[in-house]
């Protein structure tokens, strides 16, 4: 497990100033700095992830964040599909891990940020409203549209790729920051691995797959 220094180091070091002025002032003023302090390394974790390994019969497709699976079903999406696709919306707690991977290799073919509103994550609504970063990723065989979506405490994502990247199954891609959702388009014959309320774990769980026959 490490600490995502790049991310975090701003909060770490304003967080580090207020302790000593709160420290001047009163020793157990130092309390409070050093809860918030705790949190901010546990939030910003990046713990190692064990992908599984690749099916030769199948195209598998793995959970983009970790959290709690909120919506799961065939939807019209216009951004990639143009059309029908399965949808998986994963909800994540401030608790959880917020580091976002890819569920396939492939190559960057679009990013996309909209800006919107803060409305709460876990909300029906807030992926059609809320600010959002949309990221495709294609390979030979099959693609995938990732939705980094903000809420009322997160707000903002944070997106390391750009157009043209190649990008590894289960690679970091980006950063949501204190709590939001994640969506991931599948194509619509993918035959979804999870269910309305079970916690996935990015980069691990896989969350759908496709026969290699089906996509010949």
């Amino acid at each position: 497990m490490q600490l995502l220094l790049a991310e975090g180091r701003t909060y770490i070091l304003i967080l580090a100033v207020a302790a000593i002025l709160l420290y001047t002032i009163h020793p157990l003023l130092l309390i409070l700095p050093l809860f918030i302090l705790g949190f901010l390394i546990y939030f910003f974790r990046d713990p190692k992830r064990r992908h599984p390994p690749a099916n030769t019969a199948e195209t598998d497709f793995l959970a983009p964040a970790d959290g709690r699976v909120t919506v799961v079903g065939v939807v019209e999406e216009p951004f990639l599909f143009h059309g029908p696709a399965q949808m998986v919306t994963i909800f994540l707690s401030p608790l959880d891990v917020h580091v976002n991977r890819s569920p396939i290799d492939g190559q960057v073919i679009a990013v996309e940020h909209k800006p919107g509103r803060f409305r709460p994550a876990y909300l029906a609504e807030a992926p059609s409203v809320n600010e959002r970063n949309l990221i495709a990723v294609k390979n030979s065989q099959t693609q995938c549209l990732l939705v980094q979506i903000v809420g009322v405490v997160a707000r903002r994502v944070v997106c390391w790729v750009k157009v043209g990247d190649q990008i590894q199954r289960g690679e970091k891609f980006g950063l949501m920051k204190f709590g939001s959702s994640m969506q991931v388009f599948m194509p619509p014959e993918t035959e979804v691995k999870v269910e309305q309320g079970e916690r996935v774990v990015g980069g691990e769980t896989v969350i759908g797959v496709i026969r290699r026959d089906k996509l010949d």
